[in-house]
């Protein structure tokens, strides 16, 4: 997806201009060489959709100009989750700036220009990146807030959260304890948790 400088900046541009456009607060991200990783807020019904759908449009069009190619890059419409802020958004956060170290592209998410590392880390100026209250409470300082978020690095993802993150950007389920999970399904009508396995209670073999 990403086969020069230019790719990544032109990404990160369309990211910061869309994200604006439809009212999409992001607080981390990293750009790989086949896929993408974001963490955001959506401030209005249905923006991250248009969000995505309006860079996806726009990089297909500049990528095949660029490479003189044709048809898709994208392999379908793009995966999201919910996830619970209190307890697993700052995990998300490593989650994804880890990224580059887990393919053994870096050996420090520092050396990786392309994530939101340096900023939420190492104070890089940026006006994509919009701290989330979870990141705020880390310290009442700049200064302490990024020496604690990088204190948070010195270990990688823990497996067993790894697992339920791949599991809930991939099958759109939500992050988070189970009564995050009822309490959305509540609001919102829409299942975000796996069915319990087994035969359903008052199951009978006929």
């Amino acid at each position: 997806m990403f086969r020069a400088l230019e790719d990544y900046k032109a990404y990160i541009g369309w990211l910061k201009e869309y994200s604006k456009k439809y009212s999409v607060a992001i607080h981390a991200w990293v750009l790989m060489t086949n896929h993408i990783h974001i963490l955001c807020t959506p401030l209005k019904d249905g923006s991250v959709s248009k969000m995505m759908q309006s860079i996806g449009r726009r990089y297909v069009q500049y990528f095949n100009r660029q490479y003189k190619r044709s048809g898709t890059l994208w392999e379908g419409r793009y995966k999201s989750c919910l996830i619970e802020a209190e307890n697993y958004l700052i995990g998300v956060y490593r989650y994804i700036e880890l990224n580059p170290v887990r393919a053994n592209m870096v050996k420090d998410p520092s050396e990786y220009q392309w994530s939101s590392y340096q900023i939420n880390a190492l104070g890089k100026l940026s006006d994509l990146c919009v701290p989330h209250a979870e990141y705020l409470k880390l310290g009442l300082s700049e200064v302490e807030r990024m020496e604690n978020y990088r204190a948070l690095f010195a270990h990688h993802v823990e497996e067993k959260l790894l697992d339920e993150i791949r599991i809930g950007v991939n099958t759109g389920m939500a992050i988070g304890h189970d009564r995050f999970k009822d309490k959305i399904e509540q609001l919102t009508g829409r299942r975000v948790k796996p069915n319990k396995a087994g035969r359903p209670i008052g199951w009978r073999k006929k």
